[in-house]
């Protein structure tokens, strides 16, 4: 939408007040304590598996009268059928324990193993087995893929578990509190493998006769130590965390047989000053794909490894001006076919994220997408007719995610998803016949469909809209566009109003945002909720807004932030709220931002660098400046303070403490290990020795975040803020419970 759209929402405002009059309103004290009315909304069936090519297991409601159960829809025919494959199973095998130490592991013969009481329990047809009874705690059993063997590591060492022999085989002996073996550090497990990997480090093969691992070699890290006040004495809690400019961990890569024996050590120097990805094995077990990147993050390689003797051959290099992400793509950076057709790979070396074919060989055949729009996932390879499908955003609106499919030479492009609408979840089978989609925009409550994969609506399967949507008074909530300072991008904001608006007054504003590289909160999509109402009916404009660098202008928006955070991003979040104030009714004396962790880091920054725009700001878990954070993420970005010192100086909050005013609200956790406290503290002192006034909160033993009887008075802290300085009333009491 553009600006001159957005202006003109204002005649409707009229209209929709006299329509909103008319109809039922929900009090405030129902919208706080969460009794909607019964029929406002419905729920939508959750999309369990696909069986087949024609049928799946969606778990739902099939009319108000009965309990959610799990059904298989036919497509074909769209006949229902209840199925007793529960939601708590996994390949028809029940779990009785649901507080197990980690998600069960399940075989592709239907076997499992988990972590229960810290040993190993192994499940065949519905007889456990107790594997371990030791004093170590094994992590993260993982299945070969022929389910002879589990593999996992104890005490910084792999193991490997042999469940024909019934023996354990400890595959290596050099495990201390800086030598890991299997188990990721700190770093790779934050931003390189990802929270969800758990700390594993180590990779099957899939002839099952490797175990592929990563040796992480800590000692020369720095010690970053954290306080933790329980207890009388307390105690310190110590993680091996490397700030910019210091020493890494030391990294290589070994493979071992499960049965025991020597490592062989693929062919890399653990002594550069390098990063290692999530590697990838070949179909035959005999070539294990490795990404390495360099310090500077800025050429990746990919490097084929034979097992047998640790040799590498590079397959693929890849440099960019700015930084390349090592991190894998969604649905795969490097995709290889069958029957030697080749590889596809994922990079935005161009500005976008794109899909290219090359060969088995490494060489480049063709790009299967280009243009200005960013794929986001592959869904699924058709390699039999040489088809891709895959998501992508800002091919139609850069707030928007559709399906679409191409042939392996670029021809044939077609969306298969429909309508203006955000399809923000697809669901294909497994040869692609078919896909459900789960999809909204801003005015349309969120539905799904059935559509078969030439684009064509089979039927409807849910609609968010209940029969009594249309008789309350719901604030309206749109997508606008507003042009960025320098003309150059039409910044994406999602506004929800003030239920009712006086033309001749004006309204406190709150921008939540996270910000950050590649990191857009902004999409065209349904997102009202109990809390959203709750604050329209208090006047409030509430407002996420996305800048040039969030990744809807692609990676060519996203190089602005090179060596340069803060700078773009404040000056397109200014644009916006100096926009908002001209053509909103926002008041300029109540204009707020809000965020946690990089958000918390621009809640900050706004009210110091940004200070002559934004009047009061909460920061929640925030960097406050660029030497407190991790090498791998910073650097990337940043480069280290030795090779780009102004860009770290600008960068900071604690530079312009002296520019601060208004309100600030810090708050942060005493026990986060990704975000230190040390950035809040350095923050209340700068302010401090400024002779700044601001609100500080602790929450004992919270890490990046926290939940439980902290969470509601963390939530309750905010809503008291909100009160107090932007609604400049007293907070109901149902708010502070």
């Amino acid at each position: 939408m553009s600006i001159v759209r957005g202006l003109l929402t204002w005649v409707t405002f009229a209209v929709i007040t006299t329509v909103q009059a008319q109809q039922k309103q929900i009090s405030n004290s129902d919208l706080m304590s969460n009794k909607l009315p019964e029929n406002l909304y419905n729920n939508l069936p959750t999309v369990l598996k696909w069986i087949d090519d024609e049928q799946v297991i969606l778990y739902q409601k099939l009319d108000k009268d009965t309990v959610a159960k799990n059904y298989i829809l036919d497509s074909k025919t769209g006949t229902f059928t209840e199925t007793m494959m529960g939601a708590k199973t996994i390949n028809g095998i029940e779990f009785r324990n649901s507080g197990l130490a980690n998600k069960p592991s399940v075989s592709p013969f239907g076997k499992s193993v988990m972590v229960w009481d810290k040993d190993l329990f192994y499940s065949n047809n519905g007889m456990e087995t107790r594997l371990t009874n030791d004093q170590g705690e094994e992590k993260n059993p993982t299945f070969s893929p022929d389910s002879n063997y589990i593999g996992y590591t104890k005490k910084n060492n792999l193991y490997s578990y042999d469940l024909r022999t019934k023996k354990e085989v400890q595959l290596t002996t050099d495990g201390t509190g800086t030598i890991l073996n299997g188990y990721a550090s700190w770093l790779y497990y934050e931003e390189i493998f990802g929270r969800n990997t758990r700390y594993r480090a180590f990779w099957w093969s899939p002839n099952s006769k490797t175990l592929a691992y990563m040796h992480f070699d800590e000692s020369k890290v720095p010690m970053f130590p954290i306080y933790v006040s329980e207890g009388q004495h307390g105690y310190m809690e110590q993680t091996r965390y490397p700030l910019p400019g210091d020493k890494n961990p030391e990294v290589k890569i070994g493979m071992v047989s499960p049965d025991g024996g020597n490592t062989i050590w693929a062919d890399f120097n653990a002594k550069d000053d390098q990063y290692l990805g999530w590697p990838l094995w070949k179909e035959d077990g005999n070539v294990l794909m490795v990404f390495w990147m360099n310090r500077e993050q800025n050429n990746l390689k990919i490097f084929e490894v034979k097992p047998f003797d640790g040799s590498k051959k590079e397959w693929y290099n890849e440099t960019q001006q700015t930084w390349i992400d090592l991190e894998d793509r969604v649905g795969g950076r490097v995709n290889f076919l069958k029957n030697d057709k080749g590889v596809i790979i994922q990079s935005d070396k161009s500005g976008w994220n794109h899909l290219y074919l090359y060969s088995n060989d490494g060489q480049f055949r063709n790009a299967i997408t280009n243009g200005k729009f960013t794929v986001t996932n592959i869904s699924l390879i058709d390699e039999k007719n040489e088809i891709v499908y895959f998501s992508a955003k800002g091919r139609e609106n850069t707030a928007r995610t559709d399906l679409y499919r191409v042939k392996f030479d670029g021809s044939d492009l077609k969306r298969l998803t429909f309508g203006e609408y955000n399809h923000a979840k697809t669901s294909l089978s497994p040869g692609g016949k078919y896909f459900i989609t789960t999809y909204s925009n801003a005015a349309t409550p969120t539905r799904m469909s059935l559509v078969d994969n030439n684009g064509k609506l089979v039927r409807e399967l849910g609609d968010m809209k209940g029969a009594e949507t249309g008789q309350y008074a719901l604030a309206k909530t749109e997508l606008i566009r507003i042009k960025s300072e320098d003309g150059l991008y039409d910044l994406p904001a999602l506004v929800t109003w003030p239920a009712t608006m006086d033309p001749n007054k004006k309204y406190p504003l709150l921008l939540s945002i996270y910000g950050g590289p590649n990191a857009g909160t902004v999409t065209d999509s349904w997102s009202w909720s109990a809390n959203r109402q709750f604050y329209a009916n208090e006047g409030l404009i509430q407002v996420s807004f996305d800048h040039r660098a969030s990744g809807h202008f692609g990676k060519e928006g996203m190089n602005y932030l090179y060596h340069n955070l803060g700078f773009w991003e404040m000056a397109d979040y200014t644009t916006m709220a100096k926009w908002f104030i001209k053509n909103g009714q926002a008041d300029p004396a109540r204009m707020a931002i809000t965020g946690f962790s990089y958000g918390g880091y621009m809640s900050a920054y706004a009210l110091t660098y940004g200070a002559d725009v934004f009047t009061h700001g909460m920061a929640g878990g925030s960097v406050v400046d660029w030497h407190l954070y991790d090498t791998h993420y910073t650097e990337r970005y940043m480069g280290t303070p030795q090779s780009n010192p102004d860009g770290y100086k600008s960068s900071s909050v604690l530079t312009y403490a002296d520019r601060y005013k208004g309100v600030l609200q810090i708050v942060h956790g005493t026990s986060d290990d990704n975000v230190h406290m040390q950035n809040s503290i350095q923050l209340v002192s700068a302010l401090q020795d400024k002779g700044k006034g601001f609100e500080f909160m602790l929450y004992p033993g919270g890490r990046h975040g926290w939940g439980g009887a902290k969470g509601v008075h963390f939530n309750n802290l905010k809503t008291k803020f909100i009160y107090k300085y932007l609604l400049e009333k007293q907070a109901p009491k149902i708010a502070l419970r």
